[in-house]
């Protein structure tokens, strides 16, 4: 199975569990980060993956670093630092189960990665590169990711990017966007939400923003993510939407576009990109789909995760 290094952020979600007797909310303390969620959810599903990221030296960052190793995760590019702390982020889910977030970061140790932290090795290995924006929003960490995206393109391994937009972290929108079309014009595999897709082309469509990034990126696989609506992925060679499984009860949808990524990646490693084809990309889209939709019946990210064989029922269950 192909390798996998996935290059972020690792956090503490903190997740509403309910009110204490004086009916003040109570949280539960859940592993998550976007990236860590994806090397998680490769994991997961059997693929070799490395997670490579910085974390505070504190009863988080030590808790973080443990999650990683039960989740099976090579822990080779995980440092921690004593003059940052973990971020934390707290979830906040509305009636529906959909989420904000409200970060405790100034600053957080995940922005502090520097080059001289990355195992070279863990980038010249890989087959499949894994980033995404959240560690973007600040230096030194974000010259030392688009560096090793940069050193993956160049060395022919798949790129796969998430701008995952939170607004709050970045010092302005204008930043936000250019550095997501740097990490753009990096990848072979982007997945986007239909609103980023809005904030990145402008344009109010999801067929015409995915057809601008392709024609003006040259991304053979962009998947953008329409919630309840399901996906719609646009490839060299054909376009399409795929249904998401909306019959489940929804408790918590964190990370659950982290799990999709991390579960179609798993489908491209079992594949190989350029066979994502006819039957092949609808079966990779359906098995991420039904790996997010299982994981929004679950509180947290991590915790979340389904097995393989839960998400072959559920693809057979809906046939």
């Amino acid at each position: 199975m192909s390798k996998a290094v996935c290059t972020g952020e690792m956090l503490i979600d903190f997740t509403p569990y309910g009110a204490s007797e004086a009916g003040m909310p109570l949280y539960e303390m859940n592993p998550g980060g976007a990236c860590a969620n994806v090397a998680c959810t490769l994991a997961r599903f059997g693929v070799d993956t490395a997670f490579v990221g910085k974390l505070g030296r504190d009863y988080f960052g030590e808790y973080l670093v443990r999650t990683l190793r039960e989740q099976g995760v090579n822990t080779a590019g995980v440092l921690q630092d004593g003059s940052a702390d973990t971020t934390l982020a707290f979830v906040h889910l509305a009636a529906d189960g959909d989420r904000s977030f409200h970060f405790v970061r100034s600053p957080g140790a995940d922005t502090c990665l520097l080059p001289a932290d990355v195992p070279a090795d863990l980038v010249s290995e890989c087959d499949i590169f894994h980033f995404g924006s959240i560690p973007l929003t600040d230096n030194p960490s974000r010259d030392t990711i688009l560096a090793c995206a940069e050193e993956a393109k160049a060395a022919g391994k798949l790129v796969s990017f998430d701008p995952n937009l939170r607004e709050p972290l970045w010092e302005s929108l204008e930043l936000a966007k250019a550095t997501m079309i740097k990490g753009m014009s990096l990848c072979n595999v982007l997945k986007v939400s239909e609103e980023e897709l809005y904030f990145l082309t402008g344009i109010d469509d999801v067929v015409g923003g995915t057809e601008y990034v392709y024609n003006n990126y040259h991304i053979p696989m962009i998947l953008a993510t329409l919630g309840k609506r399901g996906v719609y992925f646009h490839t060299p060679y054909e376009k399409g939407h795929a249904a998401t499984y909306a019959e489940v009860e929804t408790i918590d949808t964190t990370g659950a576009g982290d799990i999709f990524v991390g579960s179609f990646l798993y489908q491209v490693a079992a594949f190989g990109l350029d066979n994502l084809k006819g039957d092949n990309i609808r079966l990779a889209v359906d098995f991420a789909n039904a790996a997010a939709s299982l994981s929004t019946t679950r509180k947290g990210a991590i915790p979340s995760i389904p097995q393989e064989t839960e998400v072959r029922a559920r693809m057979s269950y809906r046939g």
